[in-house]
């Protein structure tokens, strides 16, 4: 079994920072990659930011510049350093790894509960 649990979200100001964490825990062979999604109200879930196992990293255009996604290895967890939060940023925020429990099953998508961001004055 494995879990993902996020941390970090909650209410900022226009222009403001936030850090999201996301850990995962449970039988872990390998995490193939971790990143974050999000979604709005009345929207699609989208993909923010990715980051691979060798440390390669990947952003939608609307975050290019403002968030940064970082990945500690040996805790099994990533980051999302949020800076020049917009109100457009408003969402719950998913964590998302690729997992395998073993080295014969083949790897799988985890979710995490989500954690709401709000960015508003």
């Amino acid at each position: 079994q494995v879990q993902l649990v996020e941390s970090g979200g909650g209410l900022v100001q226009p222009g403001g920072s936030l850090r999201l964490s996301c850990g995962a825990s449970g039988t872990i062979f390998r995490i193939n990659s971790m990143g974050w999604y999000r979604q709005a109200p009345g929207k699609q879930r989208e993909l923010v930011a990715a980051i691979t196992s060798g440390g390669s990293t990947n952003y939608t255009d609307s975050v290019k510049g403002r968030f940064t996604i970082s990945r500690d290895y040996a805790k099994n967890t990533v980051y999302l350093q949020m800076n020049s939060l917009k109100p457009e940023d408003t969402a719950v925020y998913y964590c998302n790894s690729i997992i395998a429990t073993d080295w014969v099953v083949p790897a799988r998508t985890y979710w995490g509960q989500g954690t709401q961001v709000t960015v508003s004055s």
